[in-house]
């Protein structure tokens, strides 16, 4: 009997199956079922062949106006050129020995391959085909052009209409569907509610549609499933969480707390109090706290998160920092140890016996170090923990752990986030922090186990900074302003970043050492992709025999030795380096506030929330910064456009808008870091807030009166689903 369990090589064979599951994740039969149309054509109405671009894999519509066959001059064989048109444009089809040479003028079909260009004109090479029955002149001319042929998301060997003749061996009417289909996990009560169609019509008007309207009611029951059952898991998550009793650490004054207030060099910002009285009131129950602090980029989270966990140790437990590079780790460790003094060295000859040890913990510090840290982690003398991946590694006891922070969320997953929690003896609380505003959509789903906590406010004094883009095939003039401008800001006495996006050692390393780090980096769609991107090795040669010749010139990029990026760092904290190369490991923060100048070059290469990053890494301290945007893309082009946005607003909210409408959703909600399909197909976090925020509501009411859904077993089947699916990879972002 079918399921939808059942492994799709029993309905397609061993060798579609087999292709499905390699390049489009599908392997059951409720992944085909599921697997939606990404769009839709009309004989009458037809995808413009105009709107295509080169190298884009697509499927298109197309009425043969010419055909003709002919023998290959240079080797043995024929050759057939079709050409198509839709009314609005036309492209060229060709196919090898006499494959497809039956396409005779005027017959209708559906095309796939790659779009190349040929003598100025788009072209597809020995496309796959399938042809369609033309109308019969007994039956309704009209139906036949306006019909909706569902185009599936395909692939290389699996094309449109394989999927919909699959689909068709699945269900063939719509009493096998909804024989599939019987348990619906939508509450019976919340459908009427919302006016919803059943389940059943909802997939059977998703392949099969016939009218428009129909294919809106289909999305709109689809999308209630995709938000329901996510806010579901999510807030199942979070009862769950609240569920684990953990240890209190409440407030001590006289402590470290009090001591990091006393040493700060500034005044704490309102923000920074409000949201610090909010964490300390959290932190002093009983109950495991679970907060994502989000805050622009310079907004003193870390000050923020070194209070809590200072509260932590005054109240007898120790406190994790999770960073996501070395880099990073080191200078949080260099930074806290200096803000604490004799406080952070208990046990040393200048230390204070009533303070702590902060201790630091990476991959590759030599053996020793490594086992001398474990062992002041294990026996508590360390309260303060600070290291990368290492952290979670087996060897790395706590002997009380009670607060995790994660800096830089993005950068991990909520299983290594778990892996950290797992070291306390009882649930630790948990802070999760972010520079990356997080719109409201996102951390209703990303991150909808966490509570949000958000830090606007900029410390006072900062200087401020400005931002341009350089458009050097336009303007090339404006690159040799931008050199002179570092000069000028040298000689004043100030700094500067270069940042490349590529190391430069191997020419195929787009990003180098750097790689986990471009997570969200948009691919170039203009100019910019027809050379390698520009490397900090090839650009740091360039500048010390040209434009920066005679300043203080040096490298850093994940590639080099921890001892040499701690050396490097220092030393360009210390003023000793005028200019620095580097690829994205000073994206996330490198706190150095005499940098003034940062230069973005090949910035087509980064995402909007990359860029806005590492403009973040400037005027850090009183001068006034400045960051200029290098790119060979045409200022009118999609890219072009996205980059003068970026310079116009230092908003970083605003600009996590813009990230959203220019990333693929998938993106976005981890589709494309787990190579794999997201369990979220339909629902759109730019244009489905409020039914993201209905559904949050009515998880939240769900789960208030049946937390463990025994009232709801379809519901929580779907839930049971979506969690067992090791597919589901996005969700482990959270």
């Amino acid at each position: 009997m079918l399921t939808l369990d059942t492994p799709l090589a029993r309905v397609v064979g061993d060798k579609t199956a087999k292709a499905m599951a390699e390049q489009l994740s599908l392997r059951t039969v409720r992944d085909l079922v599921r697997h939606y149309p990404a769009r839709y054509a009309r004989r009458g109405d037809m995808t413009k062949l105009t709107d295509l671009q080169v190298g884009d894999r697509v499927t298109v519509l197309g009425q043969v106006k010419t055909s003709s066959t002919r023998q290959m001059k240079q080797k043995r064989g024929s050759i057939t050129e079709v050409t198509v048109g839709d009314g609005a444009g036309s492209m060229r089809l060709v196919f090898f020995n006499h494959k497809h040479a039956h396409l005779g003028v005027g017959t209708w079909g559906l095309f796939a391959g790659t779009v190349s260009m040929w003598n100025g004109n788009l072209q597809f090479s020995h496309p796959d085909c399938q042809v369609l029955d033309s109308p019969d002149p007994h039956t309704d001319a009209e139906r036949w052009a306006t019909e909706l042929l569902p185009i599936y998301p395909a692939s290389r060997t699996v094309s449109s209409w394989v999927l919909q003749k699959s689909l068709q061996l699945v269900f063939d009417d719509r009493a096998t569907l909804e024989g599939l289909l019987e348990d619906d996990p939508l509450p019976a009560e919340l459908r009427r509610r919302y006016d919803l169609v059943p389940l059943a019509q909802a997939i059977w008007d998703k392949h099969h549609p016939e009218t428009d309207e129909a294919v809106e009611r289909a999305d709109a029951r689809l999308k209630w499933d995709e938000a329901l059952v996510l806010q579901v898991t999510l807030g199942a998550r979070r009862i769950a969480a609240t569920r684990e009793p953990g240890i209190a650490r409440p407030l001590r004054s006289g402590g470290l707390v009090d001591a990091v207030d006393a040493a700060l060099p500034f005044s704490l910002t309102d923000g920074q109090r409000e949201v610090g009285d909010a964490l300390a009131a959290e932190i002093g129950r009983e109950q495991p706290m679970h907060r994502l602090l989000q805050g622009e980029v310079g907004s003193g989270k870390t000050v923020v998160a070194l209070r809590a966990m200072a509260q932590v140790v005054d109240a007898g437990g120790q406190a994790a920092l999770l960073a996501p590079t070395e880099v990073l780790a080191a200078q949080h460790a260099r930074g806290i140890g200096a803000l604490l003094g004799p406080l952070g060295k208990a046990g040393e000859l200048d230390g204070d016996p009533a303070g702590t040890r902060v201790t630091l913990l990476t991959g590759s510090q030599k053996a020793a170090v490594r086992r001398a840290g474990r062992a002041e982690v294990a026996d508590g003398r360390a309260g303060i923990v600070i290291g990368t991946h290492a952290l979670l590694q087996e060897g790395v006891d706590f002997a009380d752990l009670g607060l995790v922070v994660v800096d830089e969320q993005h950068r991990f997953g909520v299983e290594q986030r778990d892996a950290l929690r797992a070291k306390g003896n009882r649930p630790p609380h948990v802070l999760v922090m972010t520079a990356t505003p997080i719109p409201r959509t996102v951390a209703m789903t990303v991150y909808g186990d966490l509570e949000t906590l958000t830090l606007r406010q900029l410390p006072a004094g900062r200087g401020g900074v400005s931002s341009s883009v350089v458009p050097v095939k336009e303007k090339p003039t404006w690159l040799d302003r931008a050199w002179q401008r570092v000069r000028e800001e040298v000689a004043a006495g100030r700094q500067a970043y270069v940042v490349c996006p590529r190391i430069g050692e191997d020419p195929t390393d787009d990003a180098g050492a750097d790689a986990e780090l471009d997570d969200e980096g948009a691919p170039p769609d203009d100019g910019s992709a027809k050379r390698a991107p520009l490397a900090v090795l090839d650009v740091a040669e360039q500048l010390r025999a040209g434009p920066l010749a005679g300043l203080r010139l040096e490298v850093l990029h994940g590639k080099m030795t921890p001892e040499d990026k701690e050396a490097r760092m220092r030393a360009f904290a210390a003023r000793e380096v005028d200019v620095l190369v580097a690829t994205t490991v000073v994206e996330v923060g490198v706190d150095v506030p005499n940098a003034t100048v940062m230069v973005v070059m090949d910035a087509d290469r980064f995402g909007v929330s990359q860029l806005h990053q590492l403009r973040g890494r400037v005027a850090r301290g009183a001068h006034a910064g400045l960051c200029l945007l290098v790119t060979e893309a045409p200022t009118s082009s999609p890219t072009g456009t996205r980059l003068a946005q970026v310079a116009a607003t230092t908003d970083g909210f605003e600009l996590a808008r813009l990230d959203l409408e220019t990333r693929r959703e998938g993106d976005v909600l981890g589709k494309a870091q787990s190579g794999s399909r997201s369990t979220v197909r339909l629902l759109s976090l730019l244009r489905d807030e409020e039914l993201i925020s209905t559904a949050r509501a009515e998880a939240s009411a769900i789960l208030a009166a049946d937390p463990d859904l025994s009232d709801h077993p379809e519901l929580a089947a779907a839930v049971q689903a979506l969690t067992a699916d090791d597919r589901a990879d996005w969700l482990e972002r959270t």
